[in-house]
């Protein structure tokens, strides 16, 4: 029997045709699973009556078939969820509230071949593919497709294995065929109704997600580190593609789909005392290798500065005094951080804890060390074998009680929320990117795409905030100040050196920035690409902080955010004529006050708000 199940209220019904429809639970968004007239299965997205992804191919191929060709749908299972659960980022609670319809595939015999998973949010779709079946098998691919509105606006980086690129800004029509993006992929509708961002969740045992350009405004799905296919054993679970949907930047901005869509961390392992967010001072940036004789100033400067960590980044291994070994200076080095009460986590090449066995051997020597984090460096592309590498790696770090920082690493797919010990990851071309002795310059647009996009996906470290004037680059400090409010990571590792920071003017507003935050509402004026403001909460205070591009803005912050009562304002605008300096005000307001703001190209603004004691 044809049938399509609507979602209304609380009820499922069932009327004559081939399709199933899911609504969100607050009834915006309808997404409706369907054969096309070539008898290809495919999934159309509605924001009210508006469609905003227009009738886009699914399937699987398992085996040489082509999976979501040529099936029909069966009776689905339906089911409600509603939770909330602690996260670290732009905010310290999730809401994951979707309905799901389970849709068996069917072939011409009624045989169930595979099924859909459709899963419907208040801010987006996600679906993937369960294929039962037993023994080793063949996944040559995937025919799932994004195909884009009319006069759509994307913001997309060709880098798919560790996704250090500037971001482009294109209509989808402009795209060159062929093409080859790394997900996320942001899209603004062409009458700037809504946001799209198209990407991967829960990505585990499987190869990693890219998209290519395939004409007819369609994105399809690439797998860049096994183009030629992988084979998997038993019961075939993919993860979750996803289509987040957005009326507007704040939105888009505060998604926990993708984290929403993995599953919960074990109860050993949340709330596990090396799991903790942090600031850390790191050397490498601006002094390269780490000079053992100088060990002792950085872990002073690091507690001076108030920071919880510090990263001994490349070059460790070096280290000899006499008849002691690396790992012999490296306990003692460690051992100074504790005294001060700084606590240490070490660099390591990802080669060096590539089989089980190597790796759980270095995790504990570096423990007995008295080591906290690692971080890991140079991963290879994701293929399918490496894909768990990253989920085996966190199993053994959790074990062993590391948190673990992944660099040269593919982007997070929520995964975090099963391991809170992933306390960051790269996977963004960070400020490694705009420093003078590599001769690399950031473009000024990027870091206003960054937040709409690449942290939408999940946390990034991106080493914020230069002081040193010699290396601002056409940069302002308070557009580097900025950097620490408007991007979070849980491991927040700042790039300078600290005598940079304990020099500078703004430092007891600096010193006061967390990694992650209670609330974050984006300000109007932002604008993907042009600038980005957003107000922060972090417990009682807030914090303002605005990013521009390549234009002088003019902006107005509405305080309507702050609480009732009376404000203590820091604020650190940008100085006409010098980069190295700020326009400084101290005053006391409350949530009627509305800032006018002259931002300088390539500049930015900071604002922090103490509320005044009655």
């Amino acid at each position: 029997m044809k049938r399509v199940m609507v979602w209304a209220a609380a009820l499922v019904a069932a009327v004559a045709e081939a399709q199933v429809t899911v609504v969100s639970p607050n009834g915006d968004i309808a997404a409706v699973v369907a054969p096309a007239p070539s008898g290809r299965l495919t999934l159309r997205v509605n924001l009210g009556k508006k469609e905003v992804l227009p009738p886009s191919p699914l399937g699987i191929t398992i085996d040489g078939r082509d999976l979501g060709k040529d099936v029909t749908l069966g009776d689905p299972q339906t089911r409600k969820f509603s939770e909330t659960y602690a996260v670290m980022g732009v905010h310290d609670t999730a809401v994951n509230k979707f309905r799901e319809a389970s849709v068996p595939l069917l072939e011409k015999s009624g045989a169930e071949v595979a099924r859909v998973e459709l899963r419907v949010f208040d801010d987006g779709v996600a679906y993937r593919y369960r294929v039962p079946g037993k023994g080793i098998r063949t996944v040559a691919g995937e025919a799932s497709a994004w195909v884009l509105p009319a006069g759509a606006t994307v913001w997309y980086q060709k880098n798919v294995g560790c996704h250090e690129d500037i971001y482009l800004e294109q209509g989808i029509d402009a795209v060159p065929n062929a093409t080859v993006m790394g997900v996320p992929v942001t899209a603004m509708l062409a009458d700037k109704s809504a946001y799209l961002m198209l990407t991967e969740a829960n990505l585990v045992g499987y190869s990693d997600l890219a998209v290519k350009a395939t004409g007819n405004k369609t994105l399809s799905a690439f797998f860049h580190a096994d183009k030629a296919g992988w084979k998997l054993d038993g019961r075939i679970v993919t993860p979750w593609r996803v289509t987040l949907v957005a009326k507007d930047l704040n939105t888009l901005a505060n998604s926990d789909i993708v984290k929403n869509l993995c599953p919960p961390p074990s109860g050993k392992l949340a709330g596990a005392p090396f799991v903790k967010p942090g600031r850390a001072v790191w050397h490498w940036w601006s002094s390269g290798d780490p000079v053992l004789s100088e060990q002792r100033w950085w872990y002073d400067s690091t507690k001076a500065l108030g920071f919880e960590y510090y990263l001994i980044d490349d070059g460790w291994k070096k280290w000899h005094d006499g008849n002691k070994d690396e790992w012999a200076c490296l306990r003692e080095v460690v051992a100074y951080g504790k005294s001060v009460g700084v606590e240490t986590a070490i660099w390591v090449h990802s080669k060096e804890v590539k089989t089980a066995e190597a790796r759980k051997a270095y995790m504990q020597r570096v423990k007995d060390c008295g080591v906290i984090g690692i971080k890991i460096d140079f991963m290879p592309p994701a293929n399918v074998e490496w894909v768990q590498w990253y989920d085996d790696t966190l199993r053994t770090a959790a074990e062993i009680g590391l948190f673990v920082d992944f660099h040269g690493a593919t982007k997070p797919t929520g995964r975090e929320r099963m391991w809170p010990n992933e306390l960051t990851r790269e996977a963004v071309r960070g400020h490694e990117w705009h420093i003078s002795r590599y001769k690399r310059t950031q473009p000024p647009s990027y870091d206003t795409i960054l937040p709409f996009c690449r942290n939408v996906q999940g946390h990034a470290d991106y080493t914020p905030t230069v002081f040193n004037p010699a290396e601002l680059n056409g940069f302002t400090w308070a557009r580097e100040l900025a950097q620490a409010v408007v991007f979070n990571s849980p491991f927040l590792c700042y790039a300078d050196n600290p005598k940079w920071y304990l020099e500078n003017p703004a430092v007891e507003v600096f010193r006061s920035i967390p990694g992650v935050w209670n609330e974050t509402r984006v300000l109007p004026g932002s604008a993907i690409g042009k600038l980005v403001a957003v107000a922060k909460r972090d417990r009682d205070a807030w914090f303002v902080g605005v990013i521009n591009a390549d234009q002088p803005q003019t902006l107005t912050v509405d305080c309507a955010f702050l609480g009732k009562g009376t404000y203590r304002m820091l604020s650190y605008g940008d100085r006409d004529g010098r980069d190295d300096a700020y326009a400084f005000a101290q005053r006391l307001v409350t949530r009627k006050e509305k800032l006018n703001l002259t931002v300088r190209k390539n500049g930015g603004f900071v604002a922090r708000f103490v509320k005044e004691a009655k």
